[in-house]
């Protein structure tokens, strides 16, 4: 008999968590082990119960499901990621592949289709839903450079430039010149427009 899987869950919606933590534990060969609804508690957890797959939703508090997944795969290479999201949003596939994912799938996918994605990443396997792929390979390259998407990030709660430039370390101008080529480059009117398109297709 093959040895069970031992699976982390990071979901921040309780009611999810437990729903995908029990259609998973109904398979024979996994075992979610630890369950954590923040980010920023992924690695601890993961150390803890030594598992062998992570699950994590994109969107937590405390740090992004990509942001978890490039810590753990950093700090625990051994532990193989799949990255769960409800969004359509093409530009998290390729943040999901760079942060080093191995699978990358919406959340409402089928049980047995997540448990045969933890069962393959853990041979060895990469598993993208291939909708999303799709899209991905659509929409192209993020065309927004670090430093943007830094500043755009920060201006999502509709912060002033000069706050932007306290926050950031940078002069007012900068700032401007940066939000400008930003607005520029998604062919939009404004910063808020910006953030929305941005943050739609996944580039922030």
């Amino acid at each position: 008999m093959s040895r069970t899987i031992k699976v982390l869950l990071a979901e921040d919606q309780a009611m999810v968590r437990e729903a995908l933590a029990a259609l998973l534990g109904l398979e024979e060969d996994i075992e979610v082990v630890a369950q954590v609804a923040r980010g920023d508690e992924v690695l601890d957890a993961a150390r803890a119960h030594g598992v062998d797959v992570a699950l994590l939703d994109i969107e937590m508090p405390g740090a992004t499901g990509i942001e978890a997944a490039a810590l753990l795969h950093r700090e625990l290479p051994s532990v193989k990621l799949v990255v769960l999201t409800t969004f359509g949003r093409p530009g998290y596939l390729r943040s999901a592949m760079e942060s080093g994912a191995d699978a990358f799938l919406v959340k409402d996918a089928p049980a047995a289709q997540l448990a045969e994605a933890v069962r393959k990443v853990l041979a060895g396997e990469r598993v993208i839903d291939p909708t999303l792929a799709a899209a991905a390979l659509a929409e192209g390259a993020n065309p927004l450079t670090d430093r943007e998407r830094e500043i755009l990030r920060a201006a999502a709660d509709g912060s002033t430039n000069a706050e932007l430039a306290t926050a950031l370390h940078l002069s007012q101008g900068t700032v401007r010149n940066y939000l400008s080529t930003a607005i520029q480059k998604l062919a939009v009117r404004n910063r808020t427009e910006a953030v929305q398109v941005a943050r739609n297709k996944g580039w922030l």
